[in-house]
């Protein structure tokens, strides 16, 4: 039996999924509303965590979906779109958030009172419209849900992936005391020219985003251009998952430009994971006191 169990919200691919799965935890409930990402999770996820499709905890939108009757689980974690608060700094509490995805997460652990939530947003979140909006979800989970509170920029490339893709990271526990100590960073495991399978002029790859026209390699928009033995070359959803984390067997049943957005709106997995590691060390040693 897993020791922990969690639940992923906009989960899209399923990255969270993934890299808590490695660590021995269940993930008792999913939610996400994208119906092409949501055949890629079933298809990679259906023979891992069975018993998530056959109690019908696979949730669309999760809007429409009552709180109370999410299973019991431990850490809540979520990729959650950044939308703009209508309020944001006015110091609502909650109101501050109402009409916006996070208000469905607030609402969430307020319901049912998790040990701990990992979040992950894009790097603007933290000044978007002059940090009132990061002020405002700092203050539900302190003040208004009684959470602590750990932030921090993470990069893929300081987790051994070939990617800059700088993003928020935002964790808590509900015990303030919970100890909490940030992974140390790690080496390149491999590079670009490794992942391109030939000579590429840099290490680090460009962050995967989604979509857009093509650009040229040297257009301050590309992303997914790279120059390859001399030779101008595009990225593949294989090469595109090796910069993500996901391993070899994870498959996209879908097109390859719908894989490649999939990727793009994904998170990176090994940094995820080694987050996810020191949460789990955390409640150890947070719940072996007890």
């Amino acid at each position: 039996m897993a020791k922990y169990k969690f639940i992923d919200l906009f989960a899209g691919i399923g990255g969270f999924h993934l890299a808590f799965h490695n660590l021995g935890a269940e993930c008792v409930f999913a939610s996400e509303w994208d119906a092409h990402a949501r055949a890629t999770y079933e298809h990679n996820f259906k023979a891992l965590s069975p018993k998530l499709f056959k109690s019908g905890n696979f949730a669309g939108d999760i809007t429409k979906v009552d709180k109370s009757s999410i299973p019991d689980f431990d850490i809540l974690t979520g990729g959650f779109p950044c939308q703009p608060f209508s309020q944001a700094g006015h110091k609502l509490g909650f109101d501050d958030t109402r009409g916006t995805l996070f208000f469905d997460i607030a609402q969430i652990i307020k319901e049912k009172q998790p040990k701990a939530y990992f979040l992950e947003n894009v790097r603007n979140l933290y000044s978007h419209n002059d940090g009132k909006t990061f002020e405002t979800i700092k203050n539900v989970l302190t003040e208004d849900l009684g959470y602590s509170f750990h932030h921090a920029i993470v990069r893929a490339s300081d987790h051994g992936l070939p990617q800059h893709r700088p993003r928020l990271f935002m964790i808590g526990f509900k015990d303030p005391e919970t100890p909490f100590e940030f992974p140390a960073k790690k080496p390149l495991a491999f590079d670009m020219s490794d992942v391109m399978k030939g000579d590429v002029d840099r290490e680090i790859g460009f962050t995967l985003r989604v979509g857009g026209k093509a650009s040229g390699v040297h257009d301050r928009r590309n992303w997914d251009g790279y120059i390859v033995n001399g030779e101008e070359r595009r990225l593949t959803p294989e090469e595109g998952k090796m910069m993500q984390g996901f391993p070899s067997s994870f498959e996209f049943p879908v097109s390859k430009t719908e894989a490649m957005k999939q990727l793009g709106n994904s998170v990176a997995v090994w940094a995820i994971q080694d987050y996810a590691k020191q949460i789990i060390k955390s409640l150890d040693k947070q719940y072996a006191k007890r």
